[in-house]
């Protein structure tokens, strides 16, 4: 699913029940113009940026990365964390591709909680 067809679905189901989701409102909740949200939502312009895709997430209790992945992009943050040891990082994710989630969550495990 595109990254403003799913914003627009989630404010949606969040307008249901609560009518201080409509477009105007939830713009004007995260600071952007209701103009540029509903172009964001019918996919007439590239997803925002991370800032706003962040106060986007909060708004609509949503997952951040999820969010910014669904949007093509990388958090400042991991970006910061993989440039620290970009062939590392790398050869890590190309292992992990095919890998399936539950041997994944076992890796991260490891990592929190090794005895380094």
């Amino acid at each position: 699913m595109a990254f403003g067809d799913y914003i627009r679905e989630v404010r949606e189901r969040w307008r249901r029940d609560d009518r201080t989701f409509s477009l105007r409102q939830v713009a004007g909740r995260i600071g952007i113009e209701p103009a540029y949200l509903s172009k964001i939502e019918r996919g007439q312009t590239p997803p925002p940026s991370e800032r706003t895709i962040r106060r986007l997430a909060k708004e609509l209790d949503e997952d951040a990365d999820v969010l910014l992945a669904m949007a093509g992009k990388v958090s400042k943050d991991l970006q910061e964390i993989v440039m620290k040891r970009p062939k590392l990082f790398a050869d890590l994710l190309r292992q992990l591709r095919e890998a399936p989630d539950h041997a994944v969550l076992r890796v991260a495990r490891e990592i929190r909680d090794g005895d380094w």
